[in-house]
């Protein structure tokens, strides 16, 4: 798709719902990202999430899908100690849930792991700018690489994942000047997040891009829907039926 210069949607799911209609709508990449910690769980950040929720929420997805690609994010803690662990975390994600490949945050520091990975048969998707497991490192969620240093740097981290066989990278945050230029560099495609439109596809958070999530409201992101809106009336209407004695009917019971 990169080479015919073909945009690349993906887009998240965590349950067998979403990813059913995902799927169905034609999206490519189904992300069943580790902000399930923020989406479906109400943390603040991505950290708690453990490998088996993730693996949980993996599987759920996969059940759904029939023609997008699963690509499940290792969450905090699962690849970071040693290479063999995050082979072992990988391997899990991909025999017990059933994904196709696995994301993980970070640059040349994550190389020797991803390279584990990959020569046991697991393909990587990588991620670079801003990596939300690291955000306490960061301490703010402000857009990542705008000095120089910073940008030389991801843009040597972003060639050295590709050397270690990463298929893809996610691009979060950074100036689109510079995820151009990342993109223009690689062989293999990146997927941006609020990194402009130079980038060979884009990636948003499901429930944020349907408007499901209204306290969340960051530039980078279209609302696409307003379901928060559609969604409470609709309550609000079955809660007054009830009330009334307008639901059910007679069409709507037995007997």
């Amino acid at each position: 798709m990169k080479g015919r210069g073909e945009k690349i949607t993906m887009l998240t799911a965590y349950d067998y719902t979403m990813a059913r209609i995902v799927d169905e709508a034609g999206i490519d990449i189904i992300l069943v990202g580790d902000s399930a910690s923020n989406v479906m769980a109400g943390h603040q950040t991505t950290l708690p999430i453990t490998l088996e929720q993730m693996i949980y929420h993996t599987e759920c997805v996969v059940r759904a899908a029939e023609r997008s690609l699963i690509v499940a994010d290792l969450p905090f803690m699962s690849y970071q100690v040693t290479d063999t662990g995050a082979l072992k975390s990988a391997g899990r994600m991909m025999k017990e849930a059933g994904a196709h490949a696995v994301k993980l945050e970070g640059g040349a520091v994550v190389v020797p792991a991803i390279r584990k990975i990959v020569d046991a048969g697991i393909p990587v998707m990588g991620h670079l700018g801003l990596t939300p497991q690291s955000i306490y490192k960061f301490g703010t969620y402000k857009v990542r690489a705008t000095e120089s240093r910073e940008a030389d740097q991801l843009l040597q981290d972003a060639r050295s994942l590709q050397e270690a066989g990463c298929f893809s990278i996610v691009l979060e945050k950074i100036p689109a000047s510079l995820a151009g230029q990342v993109t223009a560099s690689l062989d293999i495609p990146t997927i941006g997040i609020g990194a402009g439109q130079g980038c060979d596809g884009q990636v948003l958070v499901t429930h944020d891009m349907l408007g499901l999530n209204k306290d969340f409201s960051p530039r980078f992101i279209r609302r696409y829907a307003d379901l928060h809106t559609v969604m409470t009336d609709a309550i609000h209407s079955y809660q007054s039926d009830v009330k009334k004695g307008l639901f059910p009917d007679k069409s709507e019971q037995y007997g």
